[in-house]
């Protein structure tokens, strides 16, 4: 479950918070994991699966963060991830196992992915601050605490912006696409 945000549920709820590591893995929701017919890293259905268009330069979103668009970035990169049956490694569903566990390799495989994905839709600036961290989950946690900003500052934001916004020489279409932007 997500500290200082909301759990992802039905719907695109993207007010992800930071994750909460107190999970392991044989203790969650993913325990019955080891129960399929198909080893876990061959299962597509299974989050330690890693397709062979799965790769550290894939493109998984559109924009990079460069502090200011964290909320926007958060939304697209949780979509992603989701999409990729990944968010349990950020979110902390799935817990780091000891190394002697025998899903140590797939889930440092699954980490080290997650984490060049993440490394990779960050700024120059921001890559630098967190490229030493130990996982995914660290990282997640690191650019919430750093970027997130509360519904008050983007309210006032917000309005500021409608203030200054004029139709201009923009057609009808173009003056509410701009409104819905905000």
């Amino acid at each position: 479950m997500a500290r200082g945000g909301r759990v992802h549920g039905g719907g695109n709820n993207c007010g992800r918070g930071k994750s909460d590591t107190s999970g392991s893995f044989h203790n969650n929701r993913f325990s019955n994991l080891e129960t399929t017919d198909r080893p876990l890293g061959e299962d597509s259905s299974s989050p330690f699966y890693l397709s062979n268009g799965d790769h550290p330069g894939l493109h998984i979103v559109s924009t990079h963060l460069v502090g200011s668009n964290y909320n926007s970035w958060n939304c697209a990169m949780t979509m992603a991830l989701v999409a990729k049956n990944k968010l349990c490694f950020v979110d902390g569903s799935i817990a780091q196992p000891k190394i002697e566990d025998s899903t140590y390799g797939l889930w440092s495989r699954c980490n080290s992915m997650i984490m060049s994905w993440l490394l990779h839709f960050v700024s120059k600036e921001i890559v630098e601050s967190i490229m030493y961290l130990d996982n995914g989950v660290d990282i997640w946690n690191d650019l919430f605490d750093r970027f997130h900003q509360g519904n008050s500052p983007r309210v006032f934001q917000i309005k500021q912006m409608l203030n200054n916004l004029t139709q201009g020489s923009n057609d009808v279409s173009s003056y509410f696409t701009r409104i819905k932007t905000l």
